[in-house]
């Protein structure tokens, strides 16, 4: 059964979600020099850091993510006194970098969890769940939530992602670049790996049809873990995913009309994301379109998938899709896809997948319709 999408917001390096979709249009970047120490040591020189800059502060991500959060609450016409409001919050990291700047004795653990960063921006929400699934965490998180509305377990349930970079994260993708890389090219022939990024997205997820104006309507989401590789994307795992989220949502394959891609400008992913959209969508030059975001705002881990699930709402209310941030000659395993490439494209578009493949193999896929 869907569910329906209430509100959004995102908080990404090119500012909220409208300021990131206006700068996607207008094919801008936020991926700069990387405002952290030892870039040298660590292999990686630049990256998207979120706006507000912050200050200084370890909780970066619980700050972006309350603000998320309340932003998602106000706009949606919830009344969480009145009604059964629950919170999930997917992410890769947690508070990680909270860890490498301070001793743990500094402040209170459960402060490397989102349950107080949610309390802070909404008191009334009592159940707050976090998740750490890796890049793949939001995906997870809105598909628990629209179990709970389906269920009748929430009113209400508030999906969000958020991620603050580490200097865990990039040493991790430094050691595996032979150089450092100065943009973030997804399915391009050229690229040469991925960037990270940071910021937050949340979601309101009510019951289809409640009374509430739709943003759009949540048909489903299939997730798979195939658990294959600690970091290598699976091509079955992948495929069960895509299959997963047709069937729950009763879509055909030839239905969709629009990918926002995981595209991470790695050289595993992109091409095997490519081949796998064309299989599992019999996709050709004229549809599906395929477009990815972390070109212009980095790869923001846990937060990746609602940053994509944010600009596919766009996409649909809008009728425009923005390129592909970053991309400029494409890889020989995307010829003949619709890429979208060099500038935005006007589509009716009604049908939009989302891809989000995280480490360890847990995949989440989730389509989107139009809302009436």
């Amino acid at each position: 059964m869907p569910a329906a999408i209430a509100a959004s917001a995102a908080l990404t390096g090119l500012g909220g979600g409208e300021a990131t979709f206006a700068a996607l249009l207008r094919g801008e970047s936020g991926i700069r020099e990387l405002r952290f120490p030892h870039r040298e040591r660590l292999n990686v020189r630049r990256g998207c850091h979120a706006q507000p800059a912050g200050d200084g502060t370890p909780l970066r991500a619980s700050g972006w993510l309350a603000a998320c959060v309340r932003d998602a609450i106000a706009s949606s016409g919830l009344d969480p006194h009145r009604e059964r409001v629950v919170a999930l919050v997917g992410t890769g990291l947690r508070e990680l970098h909270a860890v490498e700047r301070c001793a743990l004795d500094d402040f209170a653990t459960e402060t490397l969890h989102f349950a107080g960063a949610v309390r802070r921006a909404c008191p009334a929400i009592a159940d707050v769940v976090t998740l750490s699934n890796a890049c793949s965490a939001g995906g997870h998180a809105l598909a628990l939530a629209q179990d709970l509305v389906e269920l009748g377990e929430a009113d209400a349930v508030v999906a969000a992602g958020a991620d603050a970079m580490t200097e865990s994260m990039l040493a991790m993708i430094g050691r595996v670049a032979a150089a450092p890389s100065d943009h973030l090219r997804p399915f391009d022939a050229g690229r040469t790996g991925t960037l990270l990024g940071e910021g937050a997205a949340a979601l309101v997820v009510v019951p289809d049809r409640d009374g509430r104006p739709a943003l759009a309507r949540l048909l489903g989401t299939g997730l798979s873990c195939d658990a294959r590789s600690e970091t290598a994307p699976d091509a079955d795992g992948i495929a069960r995913a895509m299959q997963d989220a047709l069937e729950r949502a009763g879509r055909s394959a030839l239905e969709v009309d629009l990918v926002l891609a995981h595209g991470t400008g790695t050289t595993l992913n992109d091409p095997l994301e490519a081949q796998l959209i064309a299989r599992a969508l019999r996709a050709g030059a004229s549809r599906p379109l395929i477009t990815a975001v972390k070109g212009a705002i980095g790869h923001t881990s846990g937060a990746a998938a609602l940053c994509s699930v944010d600009v596919a709402i766009h996409c649909l209310r809008r009728g425009v899709v923005p390129a592909i941030a970053g991309l400029r000659s494409p890889l020989a395993e995307a010829e003949g896809l619709g890429l979208v490439v060099g500038r935005p494209v006007e589509a009716d578009v009604r049908l939009a997948q989302v891809d989000a493949f995280g480490f360890g193999g847990v995949n989440s896929v989730t389509l989107l319709e139009r809302a009436a």
